[in-house]
């Protein structure tokens, strides 16, 4: 016990017989195993206080990994969503930029045509050569402006 051999323990049971006497010396060993059972009570409620408190540092430190988990996932989300917004916004832009390049060119041909009436009479009686993917609005148009120009040459 504590480190000690039989004969210190004797020793010491021998002086404390000699300096309390046989009339206190029995009250005085129930104090003395009382403090020591009030001692070794305090150190396991310390203990074990110590070990409550190091399960809930655990705790919160789990918690905020899970909710820095769930903050990144959301934010991952968010990205995704708005990724595909983008994706679906530019499909809508290039359709609308590939109509808009469609009538421009239209146009362009329109205007060529009124410029020069005798290359666009030509090129519709002759054919230019142009490949088979032309727009047939843009031909029609075409056709109504050699029209109109040829009426108005005729009247003039």
């Amino acid at each position: 016990m504590f480190g000690m051999s039989f004969s210190e323990v004797l020793i010491i049971a021998v002086i404390a017989v000699l300096v309390l006497g046989p009339e206190k010396l029995p009250d005085t060993m129930i104090q003395i195993a009382k403090f020591f059972k009030m001692l070794k009570k305090g150190v396991n409620d310390a203990k074990s206080t110590f070990d409550q408190e190091m399960k809930i540092a655990e705790l919160k430190e789990d918690a905020k990994k899970y909710r820095e988990n769930l903050e990144k996932t959301t934010e991952n989300v968010r990205k995704k969503l708005t990724f595909e917004e983008l994706d679906a916004l530019k499909s809508g832009v290039n359709d609308i930029t590939g109509g808009l390049n469609d009538a421009v060119s239209g146009v362009k041909k329109a205007v060529d045509s009124v410029k020069n009436p005798t290359e666009a009479i030509k090129d519709a009686v002759l054919g230019s050569g142009e490949s088979p993917k032309q727009d047939t609005q843009s031909q029609n148009s075409i056709k109504t402006e050699n029209k109109n120009i040829e009426n108005q040459n005729k009247e003039a």
